[in-house]
């Protein structure tokens, strides 16, 4: 299965990068892993062996400090009405390729 997602990156004081996104169905594996396009500023979140979710339209500075990084901090929240009423479902790294 190939998704479109919903979802936003946080940049911390310390150029870490962490992505946010509505939580899927299942657990994620723990061999996670995110594939980088910056040619295309796109990338491809290997969630699970079975479910692979494409990220489009990622900012440039985005990409600068994922270049610097191993490892991505993903959180995946429950989608509610309300942005205060969202939960962290599942909290995982994944490993960056490109």
């Amino acid at each position: 299965m190939n998704k479109n997602a919903t979802y936003d990156f946080v940049i911390n004081d310390e150029d870490e990068v962490m992505l946010l996104l509505y939580a899927g169905d299942t657990a994620p594996s723990e061999d996670a892993r995110i594939v980088l396009d910056a040619e295309n500023n796109s990338a491809e979140l290997y969630r699970s062996e079975n479910e692979t979710i494409f990220l489009e339209g990622i900012p440039d500075d985005i990409f600068d400090s994922l270049a610097d990084a191993d490892k991505l901090l993903v959180c995946e929240i429950t989608d509610t009405e309300k942005e205060e009423d969202s939960k962290i479902v599942y909290a995982y790294e994944a490993d960056i390729e490109d």
